[in-house]
């Protein structure tokens, strides 16, 4: 095995070094907001979807319209509005009066990188529209099913403030991110630089793309062959299992906390990021702190807390970080 991880660490030293230049690339146009583009890579390598969540302002849409940019790809941004139709987002047949026929009209949707713009403004029809497209890769226009583009990435952005005129994303729908990413303010070192560097009439950085979705599908062919020991999938399996029956894990205070707990879905995705993210560390393997390190992101929006909790003002990030403190490391 020894041999094994020794080839599988010389591949991923060849395959990942696009990774620095695409970071670099980036941070010409962000400053700060590390963990945020690194979460980007992250679920483009792990071939997951990302919500974003942050006050306006904090760069999330230029952030994910800067990585589009920087790949050689179709982009598109759809700014989710509450008349929206899910016509609007899949498209819609168009009847040609020479011809007789109903011809295929595309939307938006048939693209590499989508870019949804406050995604809880749409009705919960366009929701789920977009929910066959995240899941299935494949979106039903007249009866005819078509399939999307690969790689295929939806990074939606929706605001925590301003709740007036929103619907609320389902649990259902809120699962088929890989990744919930919460969003800060920079600091004053960053601010400063942001001052410098964006306020101009005309502040416009020069991206240069730098990989094309030919070396994302490549690379995460390799992501697939990184080596993750048994004994890091057993605790991958203990962190989920943890979240929906804390008590057997000597946490009987969490379980009155804890209305639903994650879902398969949250284990696979778990173990798809800590493969990306030593991916991105140009590492064979996968560590306990690759797990750690992302547990938060994966799981934040898939545990649903009680009333009890929420009288206590307990969140469901209160009850991943205890998880994370009691579940034993190996």
């Amino acid at each position: 095995m020894a041999f094994d991880i020794a080839a599988i660490n010389e591949k991923v030293r060849k395959e990942s070094g696009f990774v620095e230049a695409l970071t670099l690339e980036t941070q010409k146009v962000m400053v700060g907001q590390k963990n945020l583009v690194e979460r980007l890579v992250l679920a483009l390598l792990a071939n997951g979807h990302v919500l974003l969540e942050g006050v306006p302002g904090l760069a999330k849409t230029t952030a994910v319209k800067t990585l589009a940019a920087a790949i050689r790809t179709k982009f598109q941004r759809i700014q989710f509005t509450p008349d929206m139709l899910p016509a609007d987002l899949i498209g819609t047949l168009i009847y040609d009066q020479k011809t007789g026929t109903f011809n295929v009209k595309r939307g938006p949707v048939f693209a590499n990188l989508i870019l949804a713009d406050e995604i809880n403004r749409a009705p919960a029809k366009v929701q789920s529209a977009l929910l066959e497209a995240m899941q299935e890769r494949q979106v039903t226009i007249g009866g005819e099913t078509m399939f999307l583009p690969e790689p295929f990435l939806v990074l939606a952005t929706q605001n925590p403030i301003e709740q007036e005129g929103t619907y609320p994303l389902p649990e259902a729908q809120v699962d088929r991110f890989m990744l919930k990413v919460k969003i800060d303010y920079p600091n004053k070192e960053e601010e400063l630089q942001i001052l410098r560097r964006m306020a101009k009439t005309k502040a416009e950085v020069g991206i240069q793309p730098v990989i094309s979705p030919e070396d994302i599908l490549r690379a995460r062919a390799v992501v697939d062959e990184i080596y993750m020991d048994e004994k890091i999938e057993k605790y991958i399996v203990d962190i989920v299992e943890a979240t929906r029956h804390p008590e057997r894990f000597g946490m009987k205070d969490l379980a009155a906390l804890i209305h639903y707990g994650a879902s398969p879905r949250a284990t696979i995705n778990l173990a798809l990021a800590a493969r990306a993210s030593a991916f991105m560390q140009s590492r064979g393997y996968v560590t306990p702190q690759d797990v750690k390190s992302l547990a938060m992101d994966v799981l934040r929006h898939r545990v649903i807390v009680t009333y009890e909790a929420e009288a206590e003002e307990k969140t469901s990030e209160d009850v991943v970080r205890k998880i994370l403190e009691e579940v034993p490391v190996p």
